[in-house]
């Protein structure tokens, strides 16, 4: 049997996404902003609740494309509000239509939103050497910076603990325990 981070191993799901997903470099935008908007949804819940939920929010939000999120009517929110197969939190709602407006505002600005979260790590994934899970931060100076920097740019749900997260799952910074078996395939991953 593998060994896994402990969070990783409460259920299929959490295996799973352990296994395939969590602290993979990821490079796609659109799985970039899925991420983003998750990661938002999850602000005060735990990632299960959201995690039990993703695929209807798949369903909801247009497959997390941006364009046609950032055009998001009154109509269109208030059925997202009724939506009862996912969180109806109507200023996370807004906040993700927002954010994906803020979103494509970055691509233009830097060709893509992967160049720009990249950007701030040089393009070479963090690597911490975590014994426990005990040891792993809720944030960093550079969530912290890159949160400032999102909130500057009009971003909401994006608190330094939301970019963290974020940053794990994404890649951006490998915090799998150095017990857990995906540590060192993930390092062979680049």
């Amino acid at each position: 049997m593998c060994k896994r981070c402990e969070w990783g191993t409460k259920n299929e799901l959490m295996i799973q996404y352990h296994d395939t997903e969590w602290g993979v470099p990821l490079h796609d935008d659109e799985k970039l902003f899925e991420f983003l908007v998750l990661e938002g949804f999850q602000a005060g819940l735990s990632w299960q609740i959201v995690l039990n939920k993703r695929e209807a929010f798949r369903k909801a939000f247009d497959n997390f494309n941006p364009d046609i999120i950032a055009n998001y009517n009154q109509d269109k929110i208030d059925e997202l509000l009724q939506d009862s197969s996912i969180i109806r939190n109507k200023l996370k709602i807004n906040g993700c239509v927002n954010n994906a407006k803020c979103f494509l505002d970055v691509q233009k600005e830097f060709g893509s939103f992967d160049k720009y979260i990249w950007g701030f790590v040089n393009n070479k994934p963090i690597v911490n050497r975590l014994k426990t899970i005990r040891d792993m931060p809720t944030t960093t100076p550079l969530s912290d910076e890159i949160s400032k920097d999102l909130k500057k740019r009009g971003f909401k749900f994006v608190g330094s603990t939301v970019i963290y997260s974020h940053l794990q799952a994404t890649g951006v910074i490998n915090d799998h325990l150095i017990t857990c078996y995906r540590y060192k395939e993930i390092l062979d991953l680049f």
